[in-house]
C-alpha cells in the first residue's frame, strides 16, 4: 500500500482538536475539541468527468456544522451508522444524541451524571446497543431509543476503554492502570477456562461454560512483558468482521498501549497474540473497513531527542508492518478511517488532516481480463471474480487462504495457502508435506495447472514461460505449459517434469551457474539469510532480484545464471523491467522512482547537454509514485501514478499529467488502459465497464488532431519524425476514409498491416467510387452505413453478404424477404437454420423448433425434440424420414436414453440396423422383443447375450432377476431350473411352507411354458402338412432330446404337491377334521425327497393319535426311530415318548385304516383331490387344465381358483 497527505482543514480559532470520527456509512466527519467545539463536516466530490472518480475527483465541503450544547472540551464523538445518531461527551460528563434532521444536526437526548467524566463510548455491531463508562468506575448500557438497560458501578477501579465483540456477549473494559477486564453484555465479570472459535459469520462459539467469578480476573497481557513503569491504554478496537475476513481465525481484537506496545488477538482469551512494538508514543488506534490493515497514529522523538514527529504506522492483522506516514504538527490526538478505507482523518493540533490510501489490491489484467478477489462476510474464501472487459462477462471462483494474483500475457497465478483437506498428490509432493499452491488458470478462471512448493510465495511473477516465487531466503522457478498446446506425448510426461529440470529451487546467495543443477530440493529455502529477499521482477530472458541491503541481483532465463550485481543506496519495495530488458525502474519504499540501466546505452551527441540530462536515468527522480507500467512495445516509454496523476514519459521526458486514480493494466500502441479498482471494490459483484478508461499519449493525441485540422501530408511528416506502428496505423485509416488509397498502402506497409495492404489493393481494383465508401464503411465497422450505401446502389446481394460476414442472420432474412425478386431458397434455409443454431446457443428450444421446421434441418430438429422431452415430435420426425436415413440411428439412441423401446425398434429397423434394435432392447431389459426380433431377423447373437446378462445377474445373487430375465426371453426350462434351486434352497432354509410351495408352483408353471412352447413351435414347423397329434408328439419328442433335467420336465410339480398336501394336512388337523388329515398325510410318503421324512413321521404321527388310529401310529414311531438323520439323543426320546404312548394305548387302529394300503384301481393308482387330501372313486372328476391336477367335482365347486396352481377355474 502507499500513503500521502493529501488534504488539511483547519479549524476556526485555532481551537485544538480532542477527538475525530468517520461515518463508515454517510460520510460525515465529528470532530470534537477545546471550549465545547462540535463540528460535522462532510467531504463529496463534485464533477461531471466521467474519467475523474474516486480519489482523483476535487473534494468540497459539503457540511460545515458547528453542533452548540457543550461548554467543557469534547473528549468523545462516536457514530451510529445504522440509526444515523450521532454520540458525543465533554469533559464534564454531558452525553448528547444528535439526530440527522432536514440535512441537519439537532440535539435528541441528553444525559448528565453530574459525578464523573465519561472516558469512552462505544455502540455495538448492530447500533442497538450503547456502552458509556465513566472514570470513576460507573458502567450505564443504554438502547438506541434512550432507554436504560443496566447499570453498574465498580468500585475502586477507574475505568478509560470500552469495546463490544462482534457478536454483543462480551465487553472489554479497560482500566487506567492498563488492564483490561472480560464482561458479558448483563455486566458480569467472567473468563473462558479453555479457547473460543471465532466463526466468520462474527459469531463467538464458546467450547466451555462460562463461569461468573466472585473477584476480578485480568485478561494476560503478554505484550507488556518485561515493561516497567506506569502505562496506560491508547486504544481497544474490535474489528466486527463486516466486510469479512482476508484469512480464516484471522486476528481482530487490536489493544494498544500508549509506549507503542500492541497486541492482536484473535479472540478476548488468545494465548497466542500477535506483538507489535510501535517504538513511538500511541494516541489513538483503529482497524481499517475490512480488518485488513491497523493505523497507529502517534509520535515518535528524533534521533536528537529534541523534537517528537507525529506519525502512523500500519500494520497487517499478523504485525507486518506496512508503511509509515509523517504528519506535520505538535501534537496527534486521534485517527479514523473512511468506509471505503482509502483516506483516513488525523486530527493533529487545530487542524484535521486527510491522507490518501492506495490499498496493494489482489488483482491482475491479462487478455482484455480484469482479476481481482475481496472478501465477504458470508464466505470463508476469496471471491477471484474473473471479469472480461471486453464481453462485459464475469465468472467467480472462490479460494481459500489466497495470498497473491500475478498476471502474464493470456493467464494468471493465484498463490494461496494449501488446503489441509486436499493433500497434494504424492508427484507434487516429493520434497514432503508442500505448504503452498501455485494454481494455474486461463482468462475465465479454469484452472490449468498447479504446483505445490514448500516455500511461502510472498513474491510472484510470472513471464510467458515461466513462474517465479520468491520467500525472503530462496526462489523457485516453474517452466509452466499448457496443455491446449501439448502434444500427446507430452501429456504422457507430465508427471516427470520434475525429473525434467522444469522446475528448479535457488538460495539467495548461492550462484547459479545456469547449467542443470540435479533434481528439485526445497531443503535448500530454509536456510536463512542476513539479506532477505524484497522485491522480484522478470522477463522472457531476465530475473531480477531486489534485496533490503540494496543490492539488485541479474539472473538469465530460462537457465537460470547470476549474470551480475547492483548496489543501491536505498531498498528497493517495486521494480520493473521494460521490455527489452534494458532499464530497470524501481520504487523505494518512500515512493520515490529511479532507474537503473541493466545494459550500457549508446550516449548522446558529444556536447548536447540537454540531451544527456534528458536520457541520464541516474538524474532522474520522481516522488510519490505508487505505481508503474513500461510499454510493452517500446523501450522507453511507461506510465506512473503519482498521487492522483498519471504520467507518461518518452525518454524521461515527461507530457502532462492526466488526473485519475486508476491502477494501470496495460500500456500498448501508445494507448494506456487502467482501472478504477476502487470504484469497482464498492460493489464488486457488478464491475461496469465505465471503470475502465482509456487514455491516448500525447504523440497519438498530436498526430490525430494533425490529420483533423491541418491535412493528412502534414501528418504524415510528423509520424515520419515519430514513426510508431500505432500512428502509421491512425494515418492508414484517415487515408481511406479520405479514399487516398497510395497513403494509405504505404502507412499500412509501415506498419506491417498486410490484410490492411490487400484490402487497398482490392478497393483499387474497384470503378465506382460509391462501392469504394462502402467497403471502406463496413472496413471501419459502420456497418449500417455500408449497408445503406450498398442498397441505395441496388446492390442487395452485397448487402446480404456484408451480414452474412457479421453473422446478424435476423437482417440478413429481413433483407431476403423485403427484397423485390424471387429470395434464394437454399440462402432462406441458411438463415432459418442459422437463426435456430443463435436459439439453441442459448437454449430457447421452442424458437429453434420453429426456424429448423422452416430451414428444413433435420438433425437439428431433433436435437431440439429431445431436449424439449417432445417424443411425440421426435417420433413424428422419425416416421417422416425416408427409410435408410442417417438421421434414424441419431434418433433411436435418443429413445433408448429416455427408455421408449417400440420407438427405438421402430427407428432401427426403419435403418435396416435390426442388430441395434436387438441391443437395445437388450439394454433397456426387453428381453421378449430382442428375442422376436432375433428370431424375426435369423440372429444368432441373442443366446451368448442372454446367457453372459443372466451370469452377471447370478454373479451378484439376483436369481430371481435371472429367472425373469429368462422368462422374458421365452427360455422358460433355464427359468425353471433357477426357480428350482431357488425354492429347494429355500425349503433347506426351513422357509414358510406357504412360499416354498409358491416357489415351487412358480418352477412347475414355467414348466408348463416350456411345454406349451414346444408344442408351439412344432405346430409352426409343421405348416398344417401334418395332424395335431402328430405335431404335438414332435413337440414331445424334441422335448425328450433336448431335455437336460428330466426329473424338472417330468415331475414339475412334485414339489408343489408336497408342500400343498403338507399344508392342507395341518390345516385339517387345526380344523379338528383329524381323519382327513391323516388320511393327506399318508400321501406325503411318496415325497421323502422334498420334504424331510422326520418331518412327514412326526405329522403322521400327531394326526393318527389324535384319530385314535395307534397302529397307523405305531408304525410312523418305528420309522421315526429307526431315521439315521437322527442323533441318538433325538432317537431315545421318540422311543420313551412311543413306549408312554403305547403302554396307555395298544398299537391297533380302531377304524378301517391301513397305512400300507395302495387303492388301486382297474388302470393302475387312483387319482387324489387336491381339495380334500382323500382318493377319487368316482368315475367323473374335475382335471385342472394348467397344471393337470384332480379334484371331486362336489369340492371344487366351492372354489373359483384351483388349489394347487392357483388358476382361475371358471376359464379353465
Amino acid at each position: 500500500m502507499f500513503i500521502y497527505l493529501s488534504k488539511k482543514i483547519a479549524i476556526p480559532n485555532s481551537i485544538k482538536l480532542k477527538c475525530v470520527s468517520w461515518n463508515k456509512d454517510q460520510g460525515f466527519i465529528a470532530c470534537g475539541g477545546d471550549n465545547g467545539l462540535l463540528k460535522v463536516l462532510k467531504l463529496e466530490t463534485q464533477t461531471d468527468d466521467a474519467k475523474l472518480k474516486g480519489l482523483a475527483a476535487p473534494s468540497n465541503l459539503s457540511m460545515n456544522q458547528t453542533l452548540e450544547g457543550h461548554s467543557g472540551a469534547v473528549q468523545v464523538v462516536t457514530w451510529n451508522e445504522q440509526y444515523q445518531k450521532l454520540t458525543t461527551s465533554d469533559q464534564n460528563g454531558l452525553i448528547i444524541v444528535w439526530m440527522l434532521y432536514k440535512g441537519s444536526w439537532y440535539e435528541e437526548m441528553i444525559n448528565n451524571r453530574n459525578k464523573s467524566v465519561v472516558r469512552s463510548m462505544s455502540w455495538n455491531a448492530d447500533g442497538q446497543k450503547i456502552c458509556i463508562v465513566y472514570e470513576d468506575g460507573a458502567v450505564i448500557v443504554g438502547s438506541v431509543d434512550g432507554n436504560r438497560i443496566w447499570g453498574k458501578e465498580l468500585k475502586g477501579i477507574q475505568l478509560a476503554h470500552v469495546a463490544w465483540s462482534p457478536d454483543s456477549k462480551i465487553l472489554l473494559f479497560g482500566m487506567a492502570n492498563g488492564e483490561i477486564h472480560i464482561y458479558d453484555n448483563q455486566g458480569n465479570f467472567i473468563v473462558s477456562s479453555t479457547r473460543n472459535t471465532l466463526t466468520r459469520n462474527n459469531v463467538f462459539q464458546c467450547e466451555c461454560e462460562v463461569i461468573i467469578f466472585p473477584k476480578q480476573v485480568k485478561m494476560s497481557l503478554s505484550c507488556l512483558i518485561n515493561v516497567t513503569g506506569a502505562i496506560s491504554i491508547a486504544g481497544i478496537h474490535w474489528y466486527p468482521g463486516t466486510e469479512g475476513y482476508i484469512e480464516p481465525d484471522c486476528p481482530c481484537l487490536a489493544i494498544c498501549f500508549d509506549n507503542g506496545r500492541c497486541q492482536i488477538m484473535r479472540y478476548e482469551n488468545d494465548e497466542n497474540p500477535v506483538h507489535i512494538d510501535a517504538q513511538m508514543n500511541v494516541a489513538s488506534i483503529q482497524w481499517n473497513h475490512c480488518g485488513s490493515v491497523l493505523a497507529v497514529a502517534g509520535s515518535q522523538k528524533t534521533t536528537t531527542m529534541e523534537k517528537e514527529v507525529n506519525l502512523v504506522q500500519f500494520y497487517t492483522p499478523f504485525g507486518e508492518h506496512l508503511r509509515t506516514l509523517k504528519v506535520p504538527g505538535k501534537q496527534m490526538t486521534a485517527v479514523s478511517w473512511e468506509g471505503g478505507g482509502l483516506r483516513i482523518a488525523l486530527a493533529v493540533d487545530s487542524f484535521i488532516y486527510f491522507a490518501n490510501i492506495r490499498p496493494d489490491y489482489k488483482w491482475g489484467y491479462c487478455c482484455n481480463t480484469v482479476v481481482y478477489a475481496y472478501t465477504r462476510p458470508d464466505r470463508l474464501e476469496y471471491s477471484v471474480v474473473f471479469w472480461d472487459t471486453k464481453n462485459n462477462e464475469k465468472f467467480v471462483k472462490y479460494v481459500k487462504s489466497l495470498i497473491s494474483i500475478t498476471t502474464s500475457g493470456d493467464f494468471c497465478i493465484l498463490a494461496t495457502k494449501a488446503d489441509d483437506t486436499h493433500p497434494p498428490e504424492e508427484a507434487e509432493a516429493e520434497s514432503g508435506n508442500a505448504s503452498y499452491v501455485l494454481v494455474l488458470c486461463n482468462s475465465i478462471g479454469t484452472p490449468l495447472d498447479s504446483k505445490y512448493i514448500d516455500i511461502d510465495p510472498l513474491f510472484v511473477t510470472m513471464t510467458k514461460t515461466h513462474v517465479i516465487a520468491a520467500s525472503k531466503e530462496a526462489f523457485y522457478t516453474w517452466q509452466y505449459r499448457v496443455a491446449k498446446k501439448l502434444t500427446a506425448l507430452e501429456i504422457n510426461q507430465v508427471a516427470k517434469t520434475r525429473k525434467e529440470g522444469r522446475e528448479r529451487v535457488y538460495h539467495i546467495d548461492d550462484t547459479p551457474s545456469g547449467t542443470s543443477d540435479g533434481p528439485l530440493d526445497f531443503g535448500k529455502a530454509f536456510t536463512a539469510t542476513r539479506d532477505p529477499i524484497c522485491c522480484i521482477t522478470a522477463t522472457d530472458k531476465t530475473l531480477i532480484m531486489g534485496r533490503e541491503s540494496g543490492i539488485i541481483q541479474r539472473y538469465s532465463l530460462p537457465n537460470v545464471g547470476l549474470l551480475q550485481k547492483y548496489t543501491l543506496n536505498y531498498r528497493a519495495y517495486q521494480i520493473s523491467l521494460n521490455c527489452n530488458s534494458s532499464r530497470l525502474a524501481i520504487i523505494d519504499i518512500s515512493g520515490m522512482l529511479t532507474f537503473l540501466d541493466m545494459e550500457t546505452r549508446s550516449s548522446a551527441v558529444d556536447g548536447d547537454e540537454q540531451a544527456a540530462s534528458t536520457g541520464d536515468p541516474s538524474k532522474f527522480e520522481r516522488k510519490d509514485v505508487w505505481d508503474m507500467k513500461w510499454a510493452n512495445d517500446n523501450p522507453d516509454l511507461f506510465a506512473m501514478m503519482e498521487k492522483t496523476r498519471m504520467y507518461v514519459f518518452r525518454n524521461l521526458d515527461p507530457e502532462e499529467p492526466i488526473q485519475t486514480s486508476g491502477y494501470i493494466c496495460n500500456f500498448e500502441d501508445l494507448e494506456i488502459k487502467s482501472v478504477l479498482l476502487d470504484e469497482i471494490m464498492k460493489d464488486p459483484d457488478c464491475p461496469n465497464k465505465d471503470y475502465l478508461i482509456n487514455f491516448e499519449i500525447r504523440s497519438l493525441r498530436d498526430s490525430r488532431t494533425l490529420i483533423e485540422k491541418v491535412g493528412i501530408e502534414d501528418a504524415s511528416q510528423f509520424i515520419e519524425d515519430n514513426p510508431h506502428p500505432r500512428l502509421w496505423r491512425l494515418l492508414a485509416e484517415a487515408a481511406l476514409q479520405k479514399l487516398d488509397l497510395k497513403t494509405a498502402e504505404q502507412a499500412f506497409v509501415r506498419c506491417k498491416d498486410y490484410q490492411g495492404i490487400e484490402f487497398v489493393k482490392r478497393l483499387s481494383n474497384l470503378q465506382s467510387e460509391a462501392m469504394k465508401q462502402a467497403e471502406v464503411a463496413a472496413y471501419f465497422g459502420r456497418f449500417e452505413e455500408a449497408e445503406r450505401m450498398y442498397l441505395d446502389m441496388d446492390r442487395r446481394d452485397l448487402a446480404i453478404s456484408l451480414r452474412i460476414k457479421l453473422g446478424d442472420w435476423f437482417r440478413v432474412l429481413q433483407l431476403l424477404k423485403t427484397g423485390s425478386g424471387d429470395a434464394d431458397d437454399a440462402l432462406l434455409e441458411q438463415a432459418y437454420n442459422a437463426i435456430g443454431d443463435y436459439f439453441a446457443d442459448r437454449q430457447k428450444w421452442v424458437n429453434a423448433v420453429q426456424y429448423y421446421l422452416q430451414g428444413r434441418n433435420q438433425e437439428r430438429l431433433a436435437e431440439c425434440y429431445y431436449m424439449l422431452e417432445d417424443y411425440d415430435g421426435l417420433e413424428r420426425l422419425a416416421n417422416s424420414l425416408p427409410e435408410n436415413h442417417k438421421l434414424l440411428a441419431d434418433i433411436g439412441q435418443m429413445f433408448v436414453t429416455v427408455g421408449m423401446c417400440d420407438q427405438t425398434v421402430n427407428a432401427y429397423l426403419k435403418c435396416n440396423q435390426p442388430k441395434a434394435a436387438v441391443e437395445a432392447c437388450v439394454h433397456l431389459n426387453q428381453w421378449n422383443k430382442a428375442v422376436e426380433l432375433a428370431r424375426n431377423h435369423n440372429m444368432k447373437e441373442i443366446g451368448s447375450l442372454l446367457a453372459k446378462y443372466a451370469s452377471h445377474l447370478l454373479e451378484k445373487n439376483k436369481m430371481l432377476e435371472a429367472v425373469e430375465l429368462y422368462r422374458k426371453a421365452h427360455h422358460f426350462l433355464d427359468a425353471a431350473k433357477l426357480m428350482f434351486k431357488i425354492a429347494d434352497e429355500e425349503a433347506k432354509k426351513r422357509s414358510r411352507p406357504l412360499r416354498v410351495k409358491k416357489l415351487y408352483v412358480l418352477a412347475a408353471l414355467l414348466v408348463e411354458d416350456y411345454h406349451a412352447q414346444m408344442k408351439t413351435s412344432q405346430q409352426s414347423k409343421a405348416k398344417g402338412k401334418k395332424s395335431e397329434a402328430t405335431s404335438a408328439l414332435a413337440g414331445l419328442l424334441e422335448e425328450d432330446a433336448s431335455s437336460l433335467d428330466n426329473r424338472i420336465v417330468d415331475n414339475a410339480w412334485r414339489g408343489a404337491e408336497a408342500y400343498h398336501f403338507f399344508l392342507l394336512a395341518q390345516r385339517q388337523l387345526y380344523d379338528g377334521n383329524v381323519d382327513a388329515a391323516m388320511k393327506t398325510v399318508l400321501h406325503l410318503r411318496d415325497y421323502e425327497d422334498i420334504i424331510p421324512a422326520v418331518e412327514i413321521y412326526s405329522l403322521l404321527a400327531i394326526c393318527s393319535s389324535a384319530n385314535r388310529a395307534f397302529g397307523t401310529c405305531s408304525r410312523a414311531f418305528i420309522k421315526l426311530e429307526s431315521l439315521e438323520t437322527l442323533s441318538q439323543e433325538q432317537q431315545q426320546m421318540y422311543e420313551d415318548l412311543a413306549l408312554e404312548i403305547f403302554t396307555k394305548y395298544p398299537p391297533k387302529d380302531n377304524l378301517m385304516t391301513e397305512m400300507d394300503s395302495v387303492t388301486e384301481g382297474a388302470e393302475g393308482k387312483m387319482a387324489t383331490c387336491i381339495v380334500t387330501g382323500q382318493t377319487i372313486s368316482e368315475y367323473q372328476f374335475w382335471m385342472c387344465s394348467v397344471c393337470k391336477h384332480c379334484a371331486s367335482e362336489r369340492e371344487i365347486s366351492s372354489h373359483n381358483f384351483c388349489p394347487l396352481c392357483h388358476s382361475m377355474t371358471s376359464q379353465l
